[in-house]
């Protein structure tokens, strides 16, 4: 059964959209703000930009974190940049470029009103953000420094060294802090949501159990604004921070909110490559560093096991430029790890296993002097020298791709609103913007202007209607979800298997890697869901979680999100299986161009793919949002 969905788009025409919105701010009374009460979950740059933003406007807002700061989000991992069309550097960029680069960046599966409201909105960032005393690069005159990322012949990403998610961070952090001795926010640090409450069909709470005492807790609102990022951490290796999960956007899901486009998972190409069977975490190296790096293979097999120096300049295979001049080493992080996964596969890669291509800055050294190198990325040449040892200074960095950031997400309108009233969400947690492959430098992006431009705006337009609607934490629909959490937890507290959860989420990993990783086709689908159910029942049969409820536990916390995982998983294939062609990220083998790119099937497939939990064990119902292009029209995708 398939239903279809209605965004909510404003009618006129993309530069005129935002604005008819922005008056939706003023239909709360600014004396009545006060009696309204928000919760935000989640405290990085989407979550905490909301929270300071909204308690600025005088609402009451509550933020949950299971960290013990929302400095330690995951949002300081981002390093790179974040993007904004200022055109400083007088190349050409405007916010139509912009526009355009995102929408093909994705491979034309995101919604135009959207990314053009996020390129229009990108600009007041930086200025909101510079105001904060974020520290950006700077030219020799005193403007603010630009370079280029992936998927982008312009330069308009705005950076602060490789910490450019850090210093936004802690800029969003200040204003934040500000909120909260003012009374308006109230932080709850160490804290994981565990489910959604619905009351009369609208989200107006949650459940919650403190990390440190094992307490539960509920708390009414009269919205709930999900900001708790993606759920890359499915693959087990990844990226992302080790307690990054999908817990709160699936309990939101297994409540009714749709999830959107789950099988568009991100893969970055420029990550350290694994070391050992047992690593539980992979570290991230820039996409800033393609800037002046070049990425190589060697020309010939037999050479992958020469040093690097002892490779002469001819029998080098720069790839990148070889296969897309246009773009080079700067083509999108989807189309760069596909072609560092072929090389690779055809037995050139370099380093333990033959998975690993070279970064090279030898030529930009020469060109520029090791100081301007060092200026621009020497705290991610420290990192990558105190975990491989090697000094990418002297020698190329070896890099392979890795799972790093989720494109799908909750389904949500023009307004961020999910189709549950009430129930906000943005950032990474939603699908909205990047459609089937996300560039460089537009997380941060996406997750600031909503947090600090689009959600302020929007949220009032719920919120006018429910003054004096706010439930009790008493009520039944409040207690019936605490009794299912806590029947929850006592039920892997009582399994007393064999086996540790993160055994089974390594398992469930290697698994999805194989059949949903950076290609897919429909045997190995088939195969993974068939899998998954029968790794789904050995961990409810066999896991163990020792400890108890009431209390300091981090084995529980973990069993309770690798079962999350193993239900999100099957999800994820059932829409990589149902989604029959190939988009950006999603790279269906049965569908590809005589020369091994993306083949897209738009008449079938330009929609967004949207689920609708039907009840454990039952598969899912599928809704689509068919997607129109009225601007950037429909255009097989090229970098060459």
């Amino acid at each position: 059964m398939i239903g279809t969905l209605d965004p909510k788009i404003p009618p006129g025409p993309l530069d005129q959209k935002w604005r008819n919105h922005q008056d939706h701010s003023r239909l709360v009374n600014p004396n009545n703000r006060r009696k309204l009460e928000i919760i935000v979950v989640g405290s990085g740059l989407a979550g905490g930009s909301a929270a300071a933003t909204l308690g600025e406007l005088g609402y009451r807002v509550k933020c949950f974190c299971f960290q013990d700061s929302p400095r330690r989000a995951h949002s300081i991992a981002a390093q790179g940049g974040i993007n904004a069309a200022k055109n400083y550097q007088n190349d050409g960029d405007s916010v139509y470029r912009l526009f355009y680069d995102t929408i093909k960046g994705g491979d034309f599966r995101s919604r135009e009103a959207n990314v053009y409201r996020l390129a229009e909105i990108a600009n007041n960032i930086i200025d909101q953000c510079v105001a904060q005393g974020v520290p950006f690069a700077r030219e020799y005159s005193g403007y603010l420094a630009n370079r280029s990322f992936g998927g982008a012949q312009v330069s308009r990403t705005f950076y602060a060294r490789g910490q450019t998610g850090q210093q936004l961070l802690l800029g969003c952090y200040q204003a934040l802090c500000r909120q909260v001795a003012s009374g308006t926010v109230g932080m709850f640090p160490y804290t994981e949501v565990l489910d959604l409450v619905i009351v009369n069909g609208q989200a107006k709470g949650i459940v919650t159990r403190n990390l440190r005492s094992g307490k539960m807790e509920r708390h009414a609102a009269d919205a709930v604004v999900l900001a708790s990022g993606g759920y890359g951490n499915v693959f087990y290796l990844s990226t992302n921070a080790r307690g990054s999960n999908v817990t709160a956007t699936y309990r939101a899901y297994k409540r009714g909110a749709l999830f959107a486009n789950p099988s568009f998972t991100q893969i970055h190409p420029t990550c350290i490559p694994v070391s050992g069977d047992y690593q539980s975490k992979l570290t991230l190296m820039s996409e800033s560093l393609r800037n002046d790096g070049r990425v190589w293979v060697p020309k010939r097999k037999e050479d992958r096991f020469k040093p690097p120096s002892e490779i002469p300049e001819g029998e080098r295979d720069y790839y990148l430029e070889r296969k897309y001049p246009s773009y080079g080493n700067l083509a999108p992080r989807d189309i760069s790890s596909r072609a560092a996964k072929e090389v690779c596969d055809e037995g050139r890669g370099v380093g333990p296993g033959g998975r690993g291509v070279y970064l090279d800055f030898a030529d930009s050294i020469k060109r520029l002097g090791v100081e301007t190198i060092r200026e621009r990325y020497g705290n991610l040449f420290e990192v990558y020298k105190k975990i491989t040892g090697e000094d990418a200074y002297k020698m190329p960095m070896r890099i392979y791709p890795a799972v790093h950031y989720t494109m799908g997400g909750l389904w949500v309108d023009y307004d961020l609103m999910s189709n549950v009233p009430g129930l906000f969400v943005i950032g990474e947690a939603n699908f909205s913007d990047h459609g089937a492959n996300r560039l460089g430098a537009s997380a941060l992006m996406q997750g600031l202007v909503d947090g600090y431009f689009v959600l302020p705006n929007t949220l009032p337009n719920y919120l006018a209607g429910q003054m004096g609607k706010r439930p009790s934490p008493e009520s039944a629909e409040f207690k019936q979800a605490e009794q299912s959490v806590r029947a929850r937890l006592e039920k892997l507290l009582k399994v007393n298997g064999t086996r540790s959860a993160d055994s089974f989420h390594r398992e469930l990993g290697l698994l999805l890697w194989d059949k949903c990783g950076m290609s897919r086709n429909e045997q190995g689908l088939r195969e993974a869901l068939r899998k998954i159910p029968e790794l789904r029942a050995e961990f409810w049969r066999d896991v163990r979680v020792p400890g108890d409820e009431e209390d300091y536990n981090q084995s529980l916390e973990r069993a309770g999100r690798v079962a999350d995982f193993l239900e999100f998983a099957e999800l994820m294939c059932i829409d990589a299986l149902e989604r029959d062609e190939s988009a950006g990220a999603h790279f269906r083998e049965e569908h590809q161009t005589s020369d091994g790119e993306a083949l897209r099937d738009d008449e079938s497939n330009a929609a967004v793919f949207a689920w609708e939990f039907q009840g454990d064990g039952q598969p899912p119902k599928l809704y689509r949002e068919q997607l129109h292009f009225e601007t950037a029209h429909l255009a097989q995708r090229s970098y060459k």
